[in-house]
């Protein structure tokens, strides 16, 4: 027979953190310790399925008036503005003027791609693969991913990340923004930045903000976590809400992930801000012509339970409550895991790990360091040195600080 008309195909290699929690799965050792992939857990290490969700659920499977009739092709209506309405605030002008609007999305990840198709095509023109998008260093290895999928050819990296200070290189970061050519593309971790977990301050966004607008640079912000960092919805869009009323025609990804803990159900949402309805509107038709080939039409489930519990005032509390139960988990085992490293005497300086935010931390280990942590201790994290804070509970707290404090003692 003929070889296969595949035969040329190469193996892909395995998406780094699925293939870090695939080894932790088979790891036999009572000791392990998944840190690794971006998804909130328990003091006892399981899923929460929040509360509010269950109740929701509920709700829905008991609605007789409900059915599996297609959706729109850009989403349920009042997910749509609901999802709006938390990214820029109940008071956001825009959304009164009415050049606000939505997509529901796939997750996070479909809204990055159908926003990325869209910019692709009809940004500043036609067509515009040649635009420069610029996304951190480091970044969510997806966001280089996505634009790259979507056509985009030139794809650059900011300064972010000092590993020296372990903080903001705010300087770079702005250097890069002069430096960058008119109309570039900026991605923009809205808060809980990934994988650092470190944020511009609200004067620092100021900064970032008055360089974009005097270069005509495009922000498109992603917004993963929502009142999952500090557990302030209001506080953790901030950078959204300054650069709408600083008059930008912006993009923000939303997920739902994490904040709702609906990871497998892939709610996300696309919210479009331009200078009028009129901008808007033509905007939306064309990204419904980019989902009808996408995905066509997208499921409702997550969706009714995101806008169920948004629209109603009492479940909308009972929710935020919830969001704030993780947030605050997270706060406390950044402080447990640094009094301890502290308490140690492990070498180097530790501070940055409260002062980051969100699911994950930069520890700056390095990494042989990480290698030492997997092999010997059973550990297991990105070789960034990358940890989600949620794996730590207090069973493992001690053991992973003595884990860290004896590879950094030991390898240099």
């Amino acid at each position: 027979m003929a070889a296969s008309i595949f035969a040329a195909v190469p193996t892909s290699p395995p998406v780094a953190v699925f293939k870090l929690t695939a080894d932790f799965r088979e790891d036999s050792d009572s000791r392990k310790v998944n840190l690794g992939v971006g998804a909130y857990r328990t003091d006892e290490g399981q899923p929460w399925v929040l509360p509010v969700v269950k109740k929701v659920e509920q709700m829905i499977a008991n609605d007789n008036s409900l059915n599996h009739e297609y959706l729109p092709i850009l989403g349920l209506p009042e997910f749509r503005a609901n999802a709006s309405r938390i990214a820029l605030g109940d008071d956001s002008p825009a959304i009164k003027e009415k050049r606000v609007g939505g997509v529901q999305s796939l997750g996070g990840t479909g809204a990055l791609r159908i926003g990325a198709e869209f910019l692709r095509r009809w940004y500043n023109g036609n067509n515009n693969t040649a635009t420069p998008v610029y996304v951190s260093a480091p970044s969510w290895e997806n966001h280089n991913s996505v634009f790259m999928d979507a056509g985009f050819k030139d794809i650059r990296t900011y300064h972010y990340w000092d590993a020296a200070k372990r903080g903001l290189d705010l300087q770079g970061l702005l250097n890069d923004m002069e430096q960058a050519p008119e109309f570039s593309i900026f991605i923009l971790h809205a808060c809980a930045h990934n994988p650092t977990g470190t944020d511009p301050a609200p004067e620092q966004w100021k900064q970032i903000a008055a360089v974009m607008k005097r270069r005509s640079l495009f922000p498109f912000f992603d917004s993963a976590y929502q009142g999952f960092a500090s557990g302030s919805l209001d506080k953790d869009a901030w950078a959204v809400r300054f650069f709408v009323s600083e008059g930008f025609e912006l993009f923000c990804a939303q997920s739902f992930s994490k904040n709702f803990g609906l990871y497998n159900e892939r709610v996300g949402n696309l919210t479009v801000v331009g200078k009028d309805a009129d901008n808007v509107q033509r905007v939306l038709s064309q990204m419904e012509k980019i989902v009808r080939t996408t995905w066509s039409n997208p499921p409702s489930q997550g969706a009714r339970i995101v806008a169920t519990t948004l629209s109603s005032p009492q479940l909308f509390d009972e929710w935020k409550g919830n969001v704030k139960t993780m947030a605050d988990r997270v706060l406390l085992m950044r402080s447990e895991l640094r009094s301890r490293l502290e308490a140690l005497g492990t070498p180097g300086t530790w501070n940055h790990i409260t002062e980051q935010i969100g699911m994950f931390s930069f520890t700056g280990l390095n990494p042989k360091q990480v290698e030492y942590l997997v092999k010997e201790k059973h550990i297991y994290l990105m070789a960034s040195g990358r940890i989600n804070m949620c794996g730590l509970t207090t069973k493992n707290l001690d053991y992973v600080a003595k884990s860290i404090h004896e590879a950094v003692t030991k390898i240099q």
